[in-house]
């Protein structure tokens, strides 16, 4: 097992052949239409992330031990090196549980592209918007096709699949903006799959879960940089037996299916299963809070109308959000399915404005959050990636009513996208915290109508304060 060929590479080397092979006219128009609204969107989390206390504190800190200024940090007028503007604009599209996640493949895409990619476009002047879009859509199609290979099962054993997978995903987009040879690209994926780390433990409290993202994005802007000067990395670095991606961050070799690497690469585009946010809390919450909407809307019960409500979800579901809750800080409070029911049975949303750090240990809130069960059911679990946001949910009303709703899918996801107009209108109400309305439009106009735009190093200056 441990003398596996390295050359036995089909899927590492499908995946690069795909990255450094597409172009503009290979992308369906709908691809390039979604791709442009879903960046717009990461660059609007990042934007709102830039003044939290997390980022904060990453930008003061990285400001004084790299006196290098030459790329943006996203929403200040701050500039770092490219692999440390990469680590906090991540950092910042992660921010705030705002940005985009491709559920199947358990994956917030654009905080691990978009900060790898933009600071190539003030490295190296000269990439046209066409080009960075052709990058961007190679980088949204490759990590979650290594979730999907993954499973469930991934996160279920502790690893945080957003900082895992992420790597690939930056390492691709990087590659084709770079312009890599299928040869440097598989390189490139190489040097980043070593470097996949994250543990899910971060989500109980720790900041460290913000910086996940960002992480990811420099591991994959390292491999696509060092595989450009010819440095080399695992060839094999999905398929290996042995201390290979798969089988060492898996449970087990039948838990994963390599197939999925490659399946459709090129005609089913991964980019159009990546869902928006719009609660600012994890995705695996969004089902639940959709259907207590739907039931408000039937019959308008107030909080203290509420005897218990009761979730019935997938395994993943259960671990990912269902613990007790107890007042951490504000990550654990995002991340905590009774708390964010609490929190939108109270306020009727679970925006920006309902999280704050004085609301943490709110005691209405976490009296009513005690009143959430969250319940694994085997049959949902059953059902597989694709439907692990699944949710039976049950609201016990004190008059004895019980109102039911099953959710499958949560608005803004793929399968109940949002408009462009929610979109841009989500984008300019971030975006606000940042900067100034002109700027805002202008960013806005440039992210959606790239085709036109001559140097994508645009982006960059209009992302500075």
């Amino acid at each position: 097992m441990a003398h596996q060929s390295t050359s036995d590479n089909p899927y590492t080397r499908g995946m690069a052949a795909f990255v450094s092979g597409l172009t503009y006219d290979k992308i369906p128009e709908e691809v390039r239409h979604r791709n442009k609204l879903l960046m717009l969107d990461a660059l609007g989390c990042a934007l709102y992330g830039a003044d939290l206390e997390w980022s904060r504190i990453l930008q003061d800190t990285l400001e004084k031990i790299d006196a290098t200024r030459t790329c943006s940090v996203w929403g200040t007028k701050r500039k770092l090196s490219a692999p440390h503007a990469a680590l906090v604009n991540g950092t910042q599209v992660q921010g705030f549980e705002l940005d985009d996640v491709h559920r199947a493949g358990v994956l917030h895409v654009g905080a691990v592209v978009l900060p790898a990619l933009i600071p190539l476009t003030e490295l190296k002047p000269g990439m046209s918007g066409r080009e960075f879009l052709t990058a961007a859509v190679a980088g949204y199609e490759i990590g979650p096709r290594v979730g999907l290979c993954m499973g469930p099962s991934h996160i279920a054993s502790g690893w945080h699949s957003g900082a895992t997978l992420g790597v690939f995903s930056a390492a691709a987009g990087a590659a084709r903006g770079l312009k890599l040879d299928v040869g440097k690209t598989v390189h490139a994926l190489g040097i980043a799959g070593t470097q996949a780390a994250g543990l899910m433990a971060a989500q109980f409290g720790a900041m460290v879960k913000r910086m996940h993202a960002g992480r990811s994005s420099q591991s994959g802007l390292y491999g696509a940089l060092f595989a450009e000067a010819g440095f080399t990395g695992i060839l094999n670095v999905l398929e290996s037996e042995y201390g290979g991606f798969c089988t060492t961050l898996s449970q087990s070799t039948d838990k994963f299916d390599l197939r999925e690497l490659t399946a459709g690469l090129g005609e089913t585009w991964q980019t159009m299963g990546v869902a928006l946010k719009f609660y600012a809390c994890v995705g695996t919450n969004h089902t639940t809070l959709d259907a207590l909407r739907d039931m408000r809307r039937e019959r308008n019960f107030k909080a203290e109308d509420v005897r218990k409500i009761v979730v019935h979800g997938s395994e993943v579901t259960v671990n990912h959000v269902g613990w007790k809750y107890e007042p951490q800080g504000l990550t654990s409070a995002q991340l905590n399915m009774p708390y964010c029911v609490a929190t939108w049975l109270i306020e009727n949303d679970c925006f920006v404005d309902q999280f704050t750090e004085k609301m943490v240990a709110d005691p209405q809130r976490m009296k009513l959050s005690e009143k959430v069960e969250v319940i694994h059911d085997p049959a949902i679990t059953a059902l597989g990636a694709k439907m692990r946001h699944k949710v039976h949910v049950e609201a016990h009303l004190n008059d004895g009513t019980v109102m039911k709703r099953t959710v499958e899918a949560a608005r803004g996801s793929e399968k109940h996208f949002a408009s462009d107009a929610e979109i841009v209108g989500k984008f300019e109400k971030l975006a606000a915290r940042a900067l100034p309305r002109a700027q805002i439009e202008q960013l806005r106009d440039a992210m959606l109508d790239l085709e036109n735009l001559p140097d994508a190093a645009a982006i960059p200056r209009l992302l500075s304060a």
